[in-house]
């Protein structure tokens, strides 16, 4: 980014580590001028800025298990909060992706969340919910998309790909495969399945067990499972 933004940003120590040089690149001088414009024009960017790299704050390098792929923040005002899939406390009716979360979770492992779709506990166990995209357009899904998110995100999922062992990656859906498909599955253990949308819900997501798969793996490992009650 411009001269004097890295030092704005809040980003947990073993990230800033890895990823500074990431913000003197041009692709993301680039990104920063594009959401000063937007701004500009009074348009409203979600999660709010302090959020935009929630997942990395909360799920240090280090302390990462599992890793979680999603697409682009929830446009709805007040639901996104830097986490995919998780939307903040208190929020009523849950995203339908979600709430098929929550069906699959109970189906899987008799666990119910329906009444939270806050995942910041998990993510605070060692799960990164990571989204493609960090920001967008209030009302307008995917609207960041193509603007330099996904070159930095790439990024994150290669560090962890060369630089760690026996993780999980949880890709729900084409995008999210599409963009592991270089993820080393002789060293990691990659769960692939439909989309948790009501679109493809029923195509091979429910039934695809991956908290208990997950959890197995990590026993395996000699790892603390993921406590995915909320």
């Amino acid at each position: 980014m411009v001269k004097g933004m890295k030092n704005k940003i809040k980003l947990e120590k073993s990230w800033l580590e890895l990823l500074e040089n990431e913000f003197e690149q041009p692709y993301m001088k680039q990104l920063r001028e594009y959401l000063l414009r937007e701004k500009m024009a009074k348009k409203v960017i979600l999660p709010q800025s302090s959020l935009w790299f929630n997942a990395l704050n909360t799920t240090p390098f280090n302390k990462v298990k599992v890793v979680i792929l999603g697409q682009d923040p929830y446009p709805t005002l007040g639901h996104a909060h830097g986490l995919c899939f998780s939307v903040m406390p208190n929020i009523k009716p849950l995203p339908k992706s979600l709430i098929n979360i929550n069906i699959e979770l109970m189906q899987d492992l008799q666990i119910d969340n329906t009444h939270s779709g806050y995942l910041q506990y998990w993510a605070e166990q060692g799960v990164l919910l990571l989204n493609a995209v960090l920001t967008v357009e209030q009302g307008r899904p995917n609207a960041h998309q193509g603007r330099g998110w996904e070159i930095f995100t790439d990024k994150i999922i290669h560090l962890l790909n060369e630089q760690k062992e026996h993780l999980v990656f949880i890709l729900w859906g084409a995008y999210a495969q599409k963009k592991g498909v270089f993820i080393d599955q002789r060293k990691h253990l990659v769960i692939k399945s439909a989309h948790p949308s009501p679109l493809s819900a029923y195509r091979g997501f429910f039934g695809s067990k991956p908290f208990s798969r997950t959890n197995n793996y990590l026993k395996q490992i000699g790892l603390q499972a993921i406590d995915w009650q909320i």
